[in-house]
């Protein structure tokens, strides 16, 4: 039953870090236009700032989730 789980944690640890890093890769994107923006004395646009505040959030959540699993993970371990 403890290997049924054990493996159940880290299939869902690994799409954790693979969901971490769509998300930084979007949060990069959308932070290459705030600094486009900032660099050509521009505002940036309204829709960019609200997508990097979305996915710094969604990055936040993401990685307090990969934490819970990796503690529950290790928990087992002992």
């Amino acid at each position: 039953m403890a290997g049924k789980k054990k493996a159940q944690l880290k299939k869902e640890i690994e799409a954790s870090r693979l969901e971490i890093e769509n998300l930084e890769r979007k949060l990069g994107r959308s932070q290459v236009a705030i600094i486009e923006a900032i660099i050509s004395h521009t505002k940036p646009a309204d829709a960019d700032i609200e997508y990097f505040r979305t996915y710094a959030a969604l990055i936040d959540v993401e990685r307090e989730n990969l934490q819970k699993l990796t503690a529950e993970l290790k928990a087992l371990d002992k």
